[in-house]
């Protein structure tokens, strides 16, 4: 029983990795399910394509192994985080589609909120900012919209949960409503010194509290999977929301580390050890990980356009026919010959927070071509990290002296060098670039002791490629100044519905 059941459920896709106790990788297995636009600003998941895509990829992953389920030492659990299910008790069906993470709905409700003073509490109180990207008021809107749902969760039928909790569900058979304390520190619900609910933000949020989960740490033994599940009951140990899990299995696990991951959104978690750090450049302050007695904090900075920029260039623009082109089409230029993307297709996330900002693509002239604005989509996703090492800059974290990457993104060669050249700092990519998986592999690996502590895990970390810097320092002003130019240009420009 030395081998660990990872899933990796995703904005877009679903995963499940098997890893052994050096870390290594056995099998993968891995599905897409679709996306649900279906007004402007709204995205959603059917909660039951989300478990059917999990399930399916973690019996693949455990036959691919050649494994029984009675083999595993644990299982651990990385998810999307904020997007909220609301589902019955009694038959484990959500009533009503999942908001996304993505999801722009409640812009409104927050502006009114903010109107009425409470951002500035709610940020000391929380560590987050007032901001439709949050749970609690993609949970307000589905009490409030869908029918009798109101009236049901304070009875006590219902059931909330981010992604974790649903998983959990159902894998346990209906008989875990889990969720550890850094998914929870995500839903705008939880006194982030406390590590706790908080009755007062459930009030102002209208949210019984007959509906939430129970908190657990990340690390450690909350429950089994139920036998018919995957074949046999196997100790869930650990569980973490996607960033957070990356950062873990990026190994930073002392204070001033920073990771960044490039998937659908990307996402800069930096350690701040155990005591959240206060930003005032509208920076978050997140739970990392608990257990074992022991906590960590995070300085985070959330983008919510990264690889989705390129998945927009495929699917809507057709300016490539698969995501891996968009390299060398980029690389076909040498520059970007003056055009700016700013991807804001649902608003601009950290330091910005701007839910009525909007994508733009400025500088264009009838030189520029498919190339420029490839390139211009991949210093986009490099510039919208810097605006975050920035803000982290200004409010005293420890300067960054380098930055480990990961997420399908980071195999891009030309926008690792783009990220170094505009950061002024070494850029390194591991070799194990799916280091959300890694990490909720090794906090249930360190729940059930299969490994020692984190100085055991640390030296299975394995760097593939430091990419330097090369930019002169004129350069990289004058491209994040211009940068800076179209961002304000792209803010504020949905109009109220």
């Amino acid at each position: 029983m030395s081998y660990v059941l990872a899933l990796d459920q995703g904005t877009t896709s679903s995963r499940a990795m098997v890893f052994d106790a050096d870390g290594r990788v056995r099998s993968v297995a891995r599905r897409d399910f679709p996306q649900h636009f279906p007004r402007p600003g709204w995205v959603e998941h059917d909660p039951a394509d989300i478990l059917r895509s999990q399930l399916e990829c973690a019996r693949a992953a455990l036959a691919d192994a050649g494994l029984r389920a009675g083999q595993l030492a644990a299982v651990g659990i990385a998810n999307q985080r904020e997007t909220t299910v609301l589902w019955e008790r009694a038959s484990g069906r959500a009533v009503a589609p999942a908001i996304v993470w993505q999801d722009r709905r409640t812009a409104a409700d927050c502006e009114r909120l903010r109107s009425q003073g409470w951002s500035a509490a709610l940020r000391e109180r929380t560590g987050l900012e007032l901001d439709p990207y949050f749970s609690a008021t993609k949970l307000a809107w589905l009490l409030d919209h869908v029918p009798g749902a109101r009236e049901r969760a304070e009875a006590g039928e219902l059931a909330f949960g981010t992604v974790d909790s649903w998983l959990l569900w159902h894998l346990s058979g209906g008989q875990l409503h889990l969720t550890d304390r850094g998914n929870a520190s995500r839903t705008l619900l939880l006194d982030v010194h406390a590590r706790e609910w908080d009755a007062d933000l459930l009030a102002r949020f209208r949210i019984p509290a007959a509906v939430l989960p129970r908190l657990v740490d990340s690390l450690g033994v909350c429950g089994e999977t139920a036998p018919e599940v995957l074949g046999a009951a196997v100790p869930i140990a650990g569980i973490a929301g996607d960033q957070q899990a990356a950062t873990f299995g990026q190994a930073c696990f002392a204070p001033g580390m920073a990771k960044n991951t490039y998937g659908t959104g990307c996402f800069l978690l930096m350690n701040t050890g155990e005591a959240p750090v206060a930003s005032h450049n509208r920076l978050l302050s997140t739970v990392g990980w608990t257990g074992g007695g022991r906590h960590a904090y995070a300085l985070e900075g959330s983008v919510f356009m990264a690889g989705a920029v390129v998945q927009w260039l495929r699917d809507s623009l057709g300016l490539i026919r698969n995501a891996n082109d968009i390299e060398a089409l980029a690389a076909s230029v040498e520059d970007s010959a003056g055009v700016v993307f700013v991807p804001a297709f649902t608003g601009l996330g950290a330091p910005h927070w701007d839910a009525r900002a909007r994508g733009t693509l400025l500088g264009l002239t009838r030189g520029a071509g498919p190339g420029h604005i490839a390139r211009a989509a991949l210093e986009a996703i490099a510039l919208q990290t810097v605006d975050l090492v920035a803000a982290m800059r200004r409010d005293g974290a420890q300067s960054l002296t380098e930055l480990r990457v990961d997420g399908g993104a980071a195999a891009n060669d030309l926008l690792m060098q783009l990220q170094a050249d505009l950061l002024g700092v070494p850029v390194l990519r591991p070799r194990m670039l799916e280091t959300t998986a890694l990490g909720a592999a090794w906090l249930a690996g360190l729940g059930v002791g299969l490994w020692r502590d984190t100085d055991a895990l640390a030296t299975q970390w394995r760097l593939d490629r430091r990419f330097e810097p090369s930019w002169s320092d004129d350069r990289r002003a004058a491209v994040i100044a211009r940068w800076a130019r179209a961002v304000e240009r792209a803010k504020d420009w949905a109009e109220e519905e």
